[in-house]
């Protein structure tokens, strides 16, 4: 490559910048494989001979983005290269239309990101001011967030480099390497300054408490924290009041109460309020709290699970009766079939979504700090057990960007001791709604690390979700990850001490000398921030190749996983038709002209057996401290029993609890396969139509992800 004499070109927002030779080439290299072809040294001779060209139209001034684009194309055409022009050209118009799309939004789109994140970005995520008005970029709140956090640092050492830090933590999440919980992406730097995402609360057997545990809910939520209740402690329905010599209501209509308060109180005005209800199997409510959601549209704002116990789970495999105890007394008031309970709980599952199952003695064998007390419920989507009055924020390894040919290890490795570094420094600039929530959360110090991106990997390695390799590749990898979590959160220990609730945790009961962090890894659903990072969510599959995005009400955009756009092309059967058709169903499956290497490897949610949805969790679940969010996908014609068989399945296989969904079960969902009737708008859809927030999991507008 001959001496460039252009030094700087005008951006399309008047920025003047370096010009760099290596874009023209990437650019023209792309157009080469766009169209099948390989461009050998082509790409590179041809730069040259557009720098040329341009040195001599622009002697004397700057030449525009624009005019270089069009060189490229007169370049090509000149060339002899008319197909790879096309393909430059549609690229091109298509990045334009893109970029008028998101001045719809008005954000300064300084990452190239997609249209969606920019959408989601604009109603939950940037600073806005009084008018409502965007007053910042995505870098610019990533900034926001990174200096927050780095300045942790300054708190056990005040000569730290803070600026290093502060740049190391940018780095990360500008490269959408990894990103933290949504709390800290709205908050960090802000007046509220809320950064945990989960939160459980205690309900005690009394109006105080109960209205106590009202309230407190009501200032996390505001906050954009979510929160998870055990309502176990509550005397069952028809039990009598002791002051008042009354009748009790129990549990459910108490529930009512905390799901009204929730639909009042919006999360920040940014985010929906969010819960979990948990209910243990031998409470004399159990049938009522079970069929609660019978009816649709009744605690719309909670997520339902059992707590289901090993003597339950004993009694059930016996088929033996079991004890319902009044909390109260601790009496026994009746004893009950386990198999009808358990039949009622999976039918209930199959026909509504809810109930899930938290398996609590499995929980609680990994409790950290058993010294402290039991975990009585799960933060909203049912990753994370937490003790009362406890919190913790969790954050997500974009594994997308951890893999090439193969994992990058080396890279993941840093990754990973950066973000423990970043998640342990929250917990310090937190400002908590509750003192005894920072009481509790900064005497265990837990932090939650998981990953997203996990489905794309796979992709890129080639494998599919629904294989051996698959499972031997998630434990390899949790095993990594949870392994260097805990050396960079010992790392810690030395330099700022051991959580302070180390003495009789479950770590030193391990031998371990020290340890900054209770809990060090969780496997979030990750949603929102998965779409910001452009990656699939969690550990989720795919849910469609292709589909239609609803980014604006009556703005909808086609989009195709670029993994599989990029084979298609590589291999030549690429082409919008095909795409098109491909959004009609979501699946390649039975989508002729697609060959079978390639249709094996790229299967959806609904195309893989509910045992392998477990098993992935299973395999996952084995390296993870906290627990893992995970959605078992059915189709609309699975059967009850396909739900009995996972949850017997998940309860085998180690998993902490379980969540299905089947399709169509719920009459609000936030993914439409195509070709179903929306009976409440009157409108077919033809193609597979996802909201702008559903990224992968439970597609229902509320659910457990």
């Amino acid at each position: 490559m001959p001496s460039v004499k252009i030094w700087k070109i005008r951006k399309r927002d008047g920025r003047i910048v370096k010009f760099e030779v290596d874009k023209i080439t990437n650019a023209i290299h792309k157009a080469f494989m766009a169209v099948n072809r390989k461009d050998g040294e082509e790409a590179e001779k041809l730069s040259s001979q557009v720098v040329t060209t341009l040195e001599d139209r622009f002697e004397s001034e700057t030449p525009h983005v624009e005019d270089v684009q069009d060189v490229v194309e007169e370049t090509l055409i000149r060339n002899g290269y008319a197909d790879v022009a096309k393909a430059y050209i549609l690229y091109r118009k298509k990045r334009t239309e893109i970029r008028e799309a998101k001045k719809f939004f008005g954000v300064a789109d300084d990452l190239k990101l997609s249209v969606n994140a920019i959408s989601v970005l604009e109603r939950r995520y940037l600073q806005k001011d009084m008018d409502a008005k965007i007053i910042e970029t995505p870098k610019q709140m990533f900034d926001r967030v990174a200096e927050t956090v780095a300045s942790a640092d300054l708190l056990y050492d005040k000569t730290a480099d803070i600026g290093r830090t502060k740049e190391n933590f940018y780095q990360l999440m500008t490269n959408l390497e990894f990103l933290p919980n949504s709390p800290t992406l709205m908050n960090a730097g802000t007046r509220i300054g809320q950064l945990s995402a989960c939160f459980v609360l205690p309900v005690e057997d009394s109006m105080q408490s109960i209205f106590m545990a009202l309230k407190d809910m009501a200032l996390i939520h505001q906050s954009g924290g979510g929160t998870g209740f055990s309502f176990s402690k509550l005397r069952p329905r028809g039990d009598i009041v002791g002051s008042t010599k009354g009748i009790a209501s129990g549990p459910v209509s108490f529930m009512r109460v905390f799901d009204t308060a929730t639909d009042v109180i919006k999360q920040g005005g940014r985010r929906r309020g969010a819960n979990m209800g948990i209910l243990r199997v031998e409470h004399p409510d159990i049938m009522e709290f079970i069929t609660a959601k019978s009816k649709e549209g009744f605690l719309t704002n909670f997520n339902l699970s059992v707590a289901i116990t090993d003597d339950f789970m004993e009694a059930l495999e016996k088929d033996e009766d079991y004890d319902l105890i009044n909390p109260r007394s601790g009496k026994s008031l009746k004893r009950l079939k386990a198999s009808s309970i358990f039949n009622l709980m999976v039918t209930m599952a199959w026909n509504t979504g809810d109930p899930g199952a938290v398996f609590i003695d499995n929980i609680n064998r990994y409790n950290p700090t058993p010294h402290l007390g039991e975990m009585e419920s799960t933060n909203p989507c049912g990753e994370q057990p937490l003790l009362p009055y406890e919190s913790c924020n969790l954050g997500s390894i974009n594994l997308k960007k951890m893999v090439k040919d193969e994992i990058m290890w080396e890279e993941l490795m840093d990754t990973v001791h950066t973000s423990v570094h970043f998640l342990d420094n929250v917990i310090d600039v937190n400002n908590y709604p509750l003192p005894q929530i920072e009481k509790m959360t900064k005497g265990n110090r837990k932090i939650g690390l998981g990953v997203m991106g996990f489905a794309d990997m796979l992709l890129k390695l080639g494998i599919p979700y629904d294989s051996k390799e698959a499972l031997t590749i998630a434990e390899k990898l949790m095993s990594f990850i949870s392994k260097e979590a805990i050396e960079k959160s010992r790392e810690l220990a030395e330099e700022r001490g051991s959580f302070p609730n180390f003495d009789g945790s479950l770590w030193e009961r391990k031998g371990y000398r020290m340890l900054r962090n209770a809990s060090v890894t969780t496997i979030a659903p990750t949603g929102s921030i998965s779409i910001i990072a452009g990656c699939s969510s969690g550990i989720e599959p795919l849910f469609a190749i292709s589909f239609v995005r609803n980014v604006l009400e009556g703005t909808k955009l086609l989009e195709v996983n670029p993994t599989f756009e990029e084979i298609a092309r590589k291999k030549g059967f690429y082409s919008e038709d095909l795409m098109m058709k491909i959004a009609k169903k979501g699946s390649i499956e039975d989508i002729e002209g697609i060959p079978e290497d390639v249709r094996r490897v790229f299967v959806t949610a609904l195309d893989i057996e509910p045992e392998w949805h477990i098993r992935m969790q299973a395999a996952f679940q084995k390296y993870t401290d906290n627990a893992v969010s995970k959605t078992i996908n059915l189709p609309h014609d699975a059967t009850v029993e396909d739900v009995r068989n996972a949850y017997l399945l998940a309860y085998k296989l180690g998993c902490k609890g379980i969540t299905v969904y089947r399709y169509g079960s719920k009459k609000d969902q936030v993914l439409y396969l195509g070709s179903v009737l929306r009976k409440e708008k009157g409108e077919t859809l033809e193609y597979v139509s996802a909201e702008s927030e559903y990224s992968g999991g439970c597609p229902a507008s509320y659910c457990h992800t």
